[in-house]
């Protein structure tokens, strides 16, 4: 009896640990890039709303480079988002106060991407905290748009342009 419990957990484990093999080996990034501008003259403690254009998506032929296609994409999730400062070059995030990302496309509604409040940075650049929203049908689309809803602290007196690094984590089933 007790060999038959044994086989039966050590086969579990065996096809447990197989599946997350297999899962790694069907795990893929897909990275994006875009800017922000965040205007001058914007009063602190008032949230703004800036929309990117449309951001293409290259997804289609990361996946072909992966060998799969958007029919076989199981799960889609942001593993980073990266903030820089690219102008003015001395500039940080000390004039930011909160920063919370949306991403939408003509299709689908919008949803929050990433966020970070509380920012106390001297630094000119942010990991902001990822949700865990599933973004399959928003990476899918030939675009999307990403709105920042930013706050600063301080008014700022010339625009500032803010490059975001965005990886997002693809897993594909294998059929």
């Amino acid at each position: 009896m007790k060999t038959k419990k044994f086989i039966a957990v050590a086969i579990f484990a065996l096809i447990a640990i197989s599946c997350s093999v297999i899962d790694d080996l069907l795990t893929f990034s897909i990275d994006n890039q875009t800017t922000v501008t965040i205007p001058s003259g914007f009063p602190a403690n008032i949230a703004l709303d800036v929309v990117t254009p449309d951001i293409p998506s290259n997804s289609s032929s990361v996946f072909e480079n992966n060998n799969t296609n958007a029919e076989l994409v199981k799960d889609v999730k942001l593993k980073e988002m990266k903030l820089t400062v690219t102008n003015p070059a001395n500039k940080s995030f000390s004039f930011l106060k909160s920063i919370h990302i949306y991403i939408s496309t003509n299709d689908t509604d919008e949803i929050e991407l990433a966020f970070l409040d509380d920012i106390n940075s001297t630094s000119s650049t942010l990991n902001l905290t990822c949700t865990t929203a599933k973004l399959d049908k928003y990476v899918k689309a030939s675009s999307f748009k990403l709105r920042t809803k930013a706050v600063t602290k301080e008014s700022i007196t010339q625009d500032v342009s803010i490059k975001a690094d965005i990886k997002f984590q693809v897993t594909a089933d294998p059929f």
